[in-house]
């Protein structure tokens, strides 16, 4: 069971990791909100799986959750910024 600590680090990790900051970029490539969101869960679910040590079952369960979570909804943002940047 992880602390209330290392849930926010793998937050923080993800967030400023490859799942957020991949898949903001993925997410600003295209304005269809239903093509970014898999695009996101891609790079969520890869970045544990590249990163994440020597062998996949060194990555837990809420790690790939949390990073699902984090390449989805930076992939919707980047999304919305296409989409917000191109109407100005």
């Amino acid at each position: 069971m992880l602390s209330f600590l290392d849930f926010l680090g793998t937050i923080g990790g993800a967030v400023l990791g490859i799942p957020g900051i991949l898949g903001l970029a993925l997410g600003m490539t295209t304005r269809w909100w239903s093509l970014a969101a898999p695009m996101g869960l891609v790079v969520g679910l890869a970045g544990p799986l590249i990163f994440g040590g020597a062998h996949a079952t060194y990555v837990t369960t809420m790690e790939f959750a949390v990073s699902a979570v984090i390449g989805i909804a930076a992939a919707l943002t980047g999304c919305l910024i296409r989409c917000k940047g191109a109407t100005v």
